[in-house]
């Protein structure tokens, strides 16, 4: 935002120094992202710029550790890329191993997360409803809590009841992404509510609309930006979290950032840097729906389309 043209020269120069002071401290933040982008497409097994790199040779570039994602643990990386090859990928890759297992444990998660949030939102914001501020402390305490203790308590809690023998995959970890996704959705719902006028479900309700066509066709719309913001950050939750899943997660439910843990710790290969790149234009795009949703709530609270 520029200045008005009547500011003093103090306050020009302090505006000046707030921008730059600004800048410095998104360049700070920025800086291991625009590090490791780089380092991904470089062709020797090093983590650090070669000199072919450093003088844009583009010898010293190279999608090998792309590749790698995909061909490590395959049967026959090097045999005709066939049927039997895609095959074999899809089988037995360990990071598109990962990759499934983290989109389905996302996915159900979020669907989990969001239908809780915002039926707990939605009671939240009802003036008559009683200890609203200490549910919603409750409710976002995950968010606060530091997760080792949430994963420490979900271990014990899930082997008393002994979860893994109820034959369900994936189970203890949806339920417990659930929990941690579960208050960005409430926060973002309860944003969206926050100018609601509660006047409008009660004349469709006196005009004779049931319960569930006043919610689908008065509250919904206004409140479904902030469902999908609040879905989408528990998605992004749930496909970064490793603490938790390294405790309550069997062999086999391998995630990918239990597999950058695994390799990190095993063996190090810069294909990490490769899967860091991923995530990190995956979570630049989520963000970015996140940003349109939001300037498309403002404008349906302002009323204007």
């Amino acid at each position: 935002m520029s200045l008005p043209i009547y500011a003093t020269p103090l306050e020009k120069t302090w505006h000046l120094v707030r921008r730059t002071m600004c800048c410095l401290v998104f360049l700070f933040l920025i800086a291991p992202v625009l590090i490791v982008i780089p380092l991904s497409f470089n062709a020797e097994p090093y983590f650090t710029f070669t000199q072919k790199m450093l003088s844009l040779d583009p010898t010293g570039f190279s999608m090998r550790w792309y590749d790698a994602l995909l061909t490590t643990g395959m049967h026959a990386p090097d045999a005709a890329r066939g049927l039997s090859w895609w095959s074999d990928l899809w089988q037995n890759a360990q990071w598109i191993a990962a990759a499934k297992n983290s989109i389905i444990v996302g996915f159900f998660s979020t669907l989990l997360a969001t239908a809780l949030g915002t039926l707990a939102a939605l009671g939240l914001s009802r003036p008559e409803m009683p200890a609203r501020r200490i549910i919603m402390a409750i409710l976002i305490s995950p968010m606060i809590v530091p997760v080792i203790i949430t994963a420490t308590g979900l271990f014990f809690f899930y082997s008393s009841i002994r979860i893994q023998d109820w034959g369900v995959p994936y189970l203890g970890i949806i339920l417990a992404h659930a929990i941690l996704g579960i208050p960005f959705v409430i926060i973002t719902v309860t944003a969206t509510l926050a100018g609601f006028d509660h006047s409008l479900t009660r004349a469709a309700a006196s005009m004779g609309a049931t319960p569930w066509v006043s919610f689908r066709s008065i509250t919904l719309p206004l409140i479904l930006p902030g469902m999908i913001s609040g879905a989408l950050f528990a998605f992004v939750t749930s496909f970064d979290e490793v603490v938790v899943v390294m405790f309550i997660a069997s062999p086999d439910e391998q995630t990918i950032p239990r597999q950058m843990w695994n390799g990190i710790r095993e063996s190090i290969s810069p294909a990490i840097l490769s899967v860091a790149t991923i995530l990190v234009i995956v979570s630049v795009l989520l963000l970015t729906a996140v940003e349109l949703l939001r300037r498309r709530s403002e404008r349906l609270r302002s009323g204007v389309r």
